[in-house]
């Protein structure tokens, strides 16, 4: 382990991959807090800087551009309401009323300061468990990983207990977009209604794009009075939180550390469902609740600490068996493919300086990034000055060119605006665009797994073969936890409302 330590940040402290990690800070955390440029899409805008690098160069790059778009999402879905990466969609529910509430500043430097404790401790937790947890994850099969994403969707019931309907009708909403496109197990279009365009499916961004961005800009122009920049005063900077604060969120902090990393190892999960998973499982152990969503620090430090947890995760099936832990994984995959290395288990065994390097680059990333993010969240603070009568046609302006370049099709802006009109009803009509997005996320991950699932289980009926399903054991462990993850959901689901008849009856008898 000590060698290992050694050669990576002997790799490392060198100038040349010194000035490459900076510069890949910076590049990063740019496209990462501009809306529509997603942690996938800012790797694959970096792949070109690393066609003249060698291989161990390149992935040191890629992923402290993978890191820092993560943190960057997390600017501007606290001054905009924009989440400039998906996983950063949970920070605007307690981002966004701090920075309302004049305190963008602190709240960016809670953000910044989580973001990093999250990387560094993946970045830790990947050098030390790189081999016990990929044993673990690779022993998921399709019914853990449906259970797991049930488990994410279960907190549709907590993101609104005073309208619990409306906001699990808005989650099924979601479930149902994420149907359009080709039947993953068949092949045929679903609800394409004969546009070629659509059999790709419904593409995230330019749906939060709509949702977020065009929807916020439409309420801003209901209230013509108040028409003014988010936390407008004559200067703002960022705001580290006290020692006293740091420490009431360290239970916090540690928890969604460990839930982050976990998640980003297994395939397919990443960033955004550690992000929602961590913000619903502080919400549900808090002691105050009801005080998520309108400007508390828990809020924001849960999902940034779980999404930059998760970056860390997912490198660690990268790195072992050659299977990304997600899309922006696989796109560093593809980038090393290009450069003659043959990823698998046999990678470390012949050339561990790529697990040693990684590590050394995630922990420097980190650092760099607190200062980088400083930086640029400067520039994005001034913005904030800008009245909201230039500045809301500025946001769909960028809004616009972020949809746009998601494909390069027209169908997509298209998109956009279409689900800003809706989002803009949903909130006239007091449904949950959150939960919409929510369940949009997670439904084809639920679909997809579940249809898998039943497929490979054997069985004469149908009862049967759900038995099979549910109560499969572990490979690695003789314990059914597909079917203690469904239970789990169960409970979630049901824990508000058997909450509010406890306090009815409580209230009858007082």
């Amino acid at each position: 382990m000590l060698d290992l330590l050694i050669s990576g940040f002997a790799v490392m402290l060198t100038p040349k991959m010194i000035f490459f990690v900076i510069a890949a800070v910076f590049l990063g955390t740019l496209f990462g807090a501009l809306p529509g440029v997603s942690a996938t899409m800012a790797v694959t805008l970096g792949i070109p800087f690393t066609y003249s690098m060698t291989a161990v160069e390149s992935i040191v790059f890629l992923v402290a551009v993978y890191c820092a778009s993560i943190t960057g999402g997390g600017m501007t879905a606290i001054l905009f309401k924009i989440p400039g990466v998906p996983s950063s969609a949970p920070t605007t529910y307690d981002g966004y009323p701090m920075a309302q509430q004049g305190q963008a500043g602190k709240a960016l430097g809670i953000q910044l300061l989580c973001s990093a404790i999250g990387g560094m401790f993946a970045a830790l937790a990947m050098l030390l468990l790189c081999g016990p947890l990929t044993t673990a994850a690779v022993s998921f099969g399709p019914a853990e990983l449906f259970a797991i994403a049930l488990l994410g969707l279960s907190i549709l019931s907590s993101l609104d207990v005073d309208n619990i309907c409306r906001t699990i009708i808005s989650g099924l909403i979601g479930l149902l977009i994420a149907c359009i496109g080709i039947d993953p197990l068949l092949g045929v279009p679903r609800m394409t209604y004969g546009f070629m365009s659509l059999n790709s499916g419904m593409e995230m961004i330019p749906i939060m794009i709509g949702f977020f961005a065009v929807t916020e800009v439409l309420k801003q122009t209901r209230k013509r009075d108040t028409l003014s920049a988010v936390g407008e005063v004559k200067q703002m900077k960022t705001v580290f939180p006290k020692l006293w604060e740091l420490l009431s969120v360290k239970w916090t902090i540690i928890r969604c550390s460990v839930a982050g990393t976990v998640i980003g190892i297994l395939p397919g999960a990443g960033a955004t469902i550690a992000a929602f998973m961590c913000y619903s499982m502080e919400q549900k152990l808090s002691k105050h609740p009801e005080k998520f969503g309108t400007g508390c620090i828990d809020g924001i430090a849960a999902p940034e600490t779980g999404n930059n947890a998760a970056t860390g995760g997912s490198m660690v099936p990268l790195l072992s068996l050659g299977i990304p832990g997600g899309n922006a994984a696989a796109i560093m995959m593809s980038a090393l493919v290009l450069k003659g290395v043959q990823m698998g288990p046999m990678l470390l065994v012949k050339q561990p300086v790529f697990l040693s390097a990684t590590f050394a680059s995630m922990f420097f990333a980190n650092i760099v990034m607190i200062f980088a993010a400083m930086i640029l969240a400067k520039v994005f603070v001034q913005v904030l000055r800008i009245p909201y009568a230039i500045l809301g046609p500025m946001i769909i302006m960028m809004a616009t060119i972020g949809a746009f370049a998601t494909k390069n099709i027209a169908t997509d802006v298209m998109v956009m605006a279409v689900c800003g009109l809706i989002g803009f009803a949903f909130v006239a009509c007091k449904f949950d665009v959150s939960a919409m997005i929510l369940g949009l996320v997670l439904g084809k991950i639920c679909e997809s797994n579940l249809r898998r699932a039943y497929t490979i289980a054997d069985g004469d009926t149908l009862l049967s073969t759900t038995w099979n399903v549910f109560t499969q054991p572990l490979k690695i462990a003789p314990v059914p936890l597909t079917a203690i993850l469904i239970i789990t959901c169960l409970l979630v689901l049901v824990s508000p409302g058997l909450k509010k008849l406890w306090d009815k009856r409580k209230a009858a008898r007082a």
